[in-house]
């Protein structure tokens, strides 16, 4: 008997959760309001839209960053929803509708990017979690825990807004 499912690698399934999980946050900015997205419920330190800006952001200074090339996000982006920020103030519509166009237009970026071996050296990171991140395989495989981390918090913040 031959198989004739497409086989795929590692790599296609770390995408396909990245994928999964970006899905999984523009749900979230699509069923709530901008005032429920900019809320901070009392014991919490930040709200929906903070975290949702923090993964694409985290995803770039983990990707890009510690591959030595230049993010796709200005710096100041960076910086703005880095880990220990926090928000500033309530963001506008415009802001959020730019937040959302940036979780797909990195996701595909980086799936480009890697493909085309765009990633050639990467600069060692030991993450505040305990792991260490020696290549892009290591660094994209993390991100998605980061990414799913923050979309469990993001769902525990919504039960509060």
């Amino acid at each position: 008997m031959i198989n004739f499912r497409k086989k795929i690698t590692n790599m296609d399934s770390v995408f396909a959760v990245q994928k999964n999980i970006r899905e999984n946050l523009l749900r979230v900015l699509d069923s709530h309001s901008l005032e429920q997205l900019n809320k901070i419920p009392e014991k919490f330190s930040n709200n929906i839209i903070w975290n949702i800006a923090h993964c694409a952001a985290t995803q770039q200074a983990l990707v890009y960053k510690l591959s030595g090339l230049p993010t796709q996000l200005p710096e100041e982006f960076i910086m703005k929803y880095r880990k220990g920020a926090k928000p500033e103030g309530d963001l506008s519509q415009q802001e959020v509708d730019e937040i959302r166009e940036l979780l797909l237009t990195t996701s595909r970026q980086i799936e480009e990017d890697f493909k085309n071996n765009v990633f050639v050296q990467y600069q060692e990171y030991p993450t505040s979690v305990g792991f260490t991140l020696r290549n892009i395989e290591e660094a994209l495989n993390f991100n998605n825990y980061h990414e799913g981390m923050h979309l469990g918090i993001i769902m525990s913040i919504r039960k509060f807004v």
